[in-house]
């Protein structure tokens, strides 16, 4: 109830589309599962967040099938911006804008002003990723599969995403730790798995729209497989990552250990018990992005496009921009 008041609110969706479609998009349900533990203030930030992110998601979609440069790039410069100065932009008069810098805004109350940098560098490559891929969807190129892999990796979110795991853990996690190799493997598989995912579930709506950006599209296009091969491919590659984040997982436990009995204190210190639990709330919601990946693409209507009357148009898109 509260992300559709929040909707309404923050004009991000017209009362009738929110009634009607709003609870079986289950976006909220989808971050629930993702951030297990955080306190309520910071599950409401986070959930309003991800609302957004679909939003702006779904106007990205909009403005490139209509080829509408000038209204993306402006609302892309206002998004920088806002990221920057959030308090500045909360009455914005463009609603994505404000709602953006409103919850951002919010997830700048929760840590330090450095995870408030990191958070504000990591967001501003999504936006210059999806830069790019407006650029190749309105001129029609389809990437490569490795240049597809990398610039999924910034639209799909994969680094704010991992960011949000600390203020759900209530700290952040030491940097030798946070950026050690175990930790980013493991949280890179975990978002591969969602992003690819998505990528077979999108599938039917992104071929319907002439799309240039779906893993399977690029194989397809660049590595010459059927649409049989590449969905096979590409369930391969999900498989691949659930059997390579347990191996990343072993790993950064070994590597957790090691770190606590070298703290002045040893293991059983506060810090020690601190930064464990911390960790073990990072990895245990890595470990939901799989389950709750697998069941929101299931019981979304996000994804339902056999029962929508225009399979490359989703029903509840509100083109805040306009039709061209």
């Amino acid at each position: 109830m509260e992300s559709r008041a929040w909707l309404l609110e923050k004009r991000l969706m017209p009362a009738d589309k929110v009634t009607r479609y709003a609870d079986e998009l289950r976006y909220t349900d989808l971050i629930a599962g993702y951030y297990v533990g955080a306190p309520r203030d910071v599950i409401s930030a986070i959930s309003d967040f991800s609302t957004w992110f679909f939003v702006w998601d779904d106007q990205h979609d909009r403005d490139a099938v209509h080829g509408r440069r000038a209204a993306w790039y402006r609302l892309s410069a206002e998004l920088h911006t806002a990221l920057d100065a959030p308090g500045d932009h909360l009455a914005h008069p463009e609603p994505l804008v404000a709602a953006f810098a409103e919850t951002v805004h919010r997830l700048n109350g929760f840590l330090s002003p450095a995870w408030n940098h990191r958070f504000a560098r990591h967001f501003h490559a999504i936006i210059g990723a999806y830069d790019q891929e407006f650029e190749n969807r309105v001129t029609k190129v389809t990437p490569k599969v490795a240049e597809y892999i990398e610039l999924r990796r910034h639209t799909f979110g994969h680094s704010v995403w991992i960011d949000l795991l600390e203020p759900t853990a209530g700290r952040e996690i030491p940097e030798s730790l946070r950026t050690s190799g175990p930790f980013l493997t493991a949280a890179r598989h975990c978002q591969d798995f969602s992003a690819w995912y998505n990528d077979l579930c999108s599938l039917p709506k992104e071929l319907a729209g002439d799309d240039q950006h779906n893993l399977g599209i690029s194989l397809i296009r660049h590595e010459g497989l059927s649409l049989e091969e590449a969905v096979v491919e590409v369930r391969k590659r999900v498989e691949n990552c659930v059997t390579e984040f347990e191996v990343a997982e072993k790993e950064l436990r070994e590597l957790l250990a090691g770190h606590l009995a070298a703290l002045p204190r040893g293991a059983g210190s506060a810090e020690a018990r601190s930064v464990a639990e911390a960790v073990g709330s990072a990895v245990f919601n890595m470990r939901n992005w799989f389950s709750s990946v697998y069941w929101f693409h299931h019981e979304s209507g996000r994804y339902r496009v056999d029962s929508w009357d225009d399979r490359s148009t989703p029903p509840y898109v509100s083109d805040l921009a306009g039709d061209a």
